[in-house]
């Protein structure tokens, strides 16, 4: 077995026993492998990076199932394969039926795109919550999640903002969002 081998091993080991530096140093060895597997098959660089960030969320909660005979590789590559299954399963269902202009021209003319007072205060209390939600999180978790979905920037601008490599961010965020998840849960 080689070095390279015997450290991932190890890491795989350590991030089995909950040790961040671990799921870090995976994450770190295998993003770029994960991601550009995906972005062969999605052909656009937000829907890899989506996959790869689910890929390896799946894989760290569930990393204690992990056999070690195997190539962590390919366990993350069969994870990375149906998370994309997944993500067409969604497209699919989200896809409209093909009409004529003719057809949507008419729709149009009936739809009336204006929230109704009630749509505004269910988004306006759904938003209450889920800020009430973030702010259970530790403050380093709540500053990703803030630059990353409601300013909206980039890995390497949230990166830049923070003084942080861009894999923290990823691992950061990653950890941000389960937290959050299981706040939202309860």
């Amino acid at each position: 077995m080689n070095t390279n081998q015997e450290k991932t091993l190890y890491n795989i080991q350590q991030a089995k026993k909950g040790n961040q530096i671990s799921f870090n140093y995976l994450l770190d060895t295998f993003w770029s492998y994960v991601y550009s597997f995906q972005l062969k098959k999605t052909l656009n660089d937000n829907d890899a990076e989506d996959i790869t960030i689910q890929t390896f969320s799946k894989a760290f909660d569930k990393i204690h199932l992990f056999d070690e005979k195997y190539k962590f590789r390919t366990w993350l590559i069969t994870i990375s394969k149906n998370v994309y299954i997944d993500f067409l399963r969604k497209k699919k269902s989200s896809i409209s039926i093909t009409t004529t202009k003719d057809q949507e021209e008419k729709v149009y003319k009936v739809i009336d795109d204006a929230p109704t007072p009630e749509d505004e205060i269910i988004r306006k209390q759904n938003l209450a919550k889920l800020l009430k939600d973030i702010k259970q999180l530790k403050p380093k978790y709540q500053e990703v999640i803030n630059l990353r979905y409601f300013q909206e920037l980039s890995y390497k601008e949230i990166s830049e903002k923070i003084n942080e490599p861009i894999n923290n961010v990823k691992v950061k965020l990653l950890r941000a969002k389960k937290l959050l998840a299981e706040i939202i849960k309860r």
